[in-house]
């Protein structure tokens, strides 16, 4: 069974490594034998991730881009290919939310900004997945090997309140998903998604626990819509990530969004 897990002579990429998520995600895939490339836009944190790796006995680089500029993508690939070979592992973990396209208890929708709308989905699916997936698939096709892995949210299944700019663009990340999958599903390059349900990080942990650390009013009630009864691990993330990357363990596995949320979308009531 190892060698159904092993990435050993794989080259990965992780757009968004330098964040939890992403950063834990190449965690993942460097321990099952993958060099990864660390891709995003602070310096301090994908060296430091890299470093971390490497200590660890993986083999990693940092690589600076902007997800958002086709020609930095380019830039970033060719450079990766020099530094590691040819990428057959593409992670697309960029994203996030902008504080004016959420709405708070009491807001008018039609009041929501169309530039903070326009900004959540160029971040989520135009930084996020489009760009990278243009530039990192097209070598993918040629070689005729890669595996895609977007991530995007259990809120892109389930409209969640307050964030509808966010789950509009994950709902939208999980239906090129499938069109990828389907366009490239004779070349053999796979295109999945991973969505994960809520993993307390820097840009939401003030919605999720108050000062003190005990739950806010939001935390609480996802915990309480949450069979497991407490909130996911980035870590919790490594098994999925390297399954989908690898090529014997999924092999006949694409356009598929396998839900990482303890249990939240199970429940209707």
């Amino acid at each position: 069974m190892s060698s159904l897990f092993n990435l050993t002579d794989e080259t990965a990429v992780v757009i968004g490594g330098t964040g939890a998520l992403g950063g834990a995600m190449a965690n993942a895939l460097a321990a099952a034998g993958a060099k990864v490339a660390v891709v995003g836009r602070n310096e301090e944190r994908g060296n430091a991730r890299a470093a971390s790796i490497e200590s660890a006995g993986g083999t990693a680089i940092f690589q600076s881009a902007d997800a958002l500029e086709k020609s930095s993508m380019t830039d970033a690939r060719d450079a990766i290919i020099e530094k590691l070979g040819v990428v057959t592992i593409l992670v697309n973990a960029a994203g996030g939310n902008h504080p004016k396209a959420t709405l708070p208890p009491g807001s008018d929708f039609c009041q929501l900004p169309r530039e903070a709308w326009q900004s959540v989905f160029d971040l989520n699916l135009v930084g996020g997945v489009l760009l990278p997936s243009q530039v990192f698939g097209e070598k993918m096709v040629e070689a005729s090997k890669g595996s895609i892995i977007n991530i995007a949210s259990m809120s892109g299944m389930i409209p969640l309140s307050r964030v509808v700019a966010y789950s509009a663009a994950k709902a939208a990340v999980i239906n090129l998903t499938q069109f990828l999958a389907r366009e490239w599903a004779t070349t053999g390059v796979r295109v999945n998604a991973i969505s994960p349900g809520f993993f307390p990080a820097e840009q939401n942990r003030a919605l999720l626990f108050n000062e003190d650390g005990s739950y806010s009013e939001r935390g609480g009630q996802i915990i309480g819509h949450t069979p497991m009864a407490r909130f996911g691990k980035p870590e919790e993330l490594g098994g999925v990530i390297v399954w989908l990357a690898s090529q014997q363990a999924s092999s006949f596995v694409t356009g598929q969004n396998i839900v990482v949320d303890g249990g939240f979308s199970s429940v209707t009531i």
